[in-house]
């Protein structure tokens, strides 16, 4: 009987020997296969990165702008860089109505609703100066006055091009982001 057992365990022992053998090769060549498909999956993920990139840099060079209409007429601004027209742009993500009266015979003003942070100074305005008066007005000027404002922008247009957009009656202005 002892003579069977050995020839039988000798066997049962050289199959599990091979079947370990078989099973470090084929784990081999699972973990081969799992590192190409990782090094594949990387170079996707690098290219997403890269596409996801790309978008960001052409969102950042596309960011919204302040528009300012006066009635139907879009008119260009240099906007200040300034507390005040950083609210200001705020507030016009909602998109910001104002119903303007002349005044003087050299400035249309309105009031923007709520109080924005101001830092007057003494200053003599122009046509197209936008600015912040009191805290909560918005004055855009066709002529000049000298005063304590915040200064808010400059409308792009030339004097007589202001006048004629500003001078004959109230207005109503838009200010919205794009």
């Amino acid at each position: 009987m002892e003579k069977l057992i050995s020839p039988v365990l000798a066997a049962i022992i050289i199959m599990l020997g091979l079947s370990a053998c078989s099973s470090e090769i084929s784990d081999a060549e699972v973990t081969t296969t799992y590192s190409q498909s990782s090094h594949e999956v990387s170079a996707s993920e690098q290219e997403s990165v890269s596409n996801t990139e790309l978008t960001e840099q052409e969102e950042t060079s596309e960011e919204a702008v302040m528009i300012l209409k006066i009635g139907d007429e879009t008119v260009p601004v240099t906007w200040e860089d300034n507390q005040a027209a950083a609210e200001l742009e705020g507030l016009a993500e909602s998109g910001l109505m104002i119903d303007m009266s002349k005044y003087g015979g050299f400035e249309q003003v309105g009031s923007i609703g709520q109080d924005i942070t101001s830092d007057d100074e003494q200053i003599t305005t122009a046509p197209g100066d936008i600015v912040l008066y009191s805290g909560d007005q918005i004055v855009i000027f066709y002529g000049s006055n000298s005063w304590a404002y915040t200064r808010l922008g400059k409308i792009d247009l030339t004097e007589d091009e202001i006048t004629e957009l500003l001078s004959n009656e109230d207005v109503t202005i838009t200010i919205t982001m794009q």
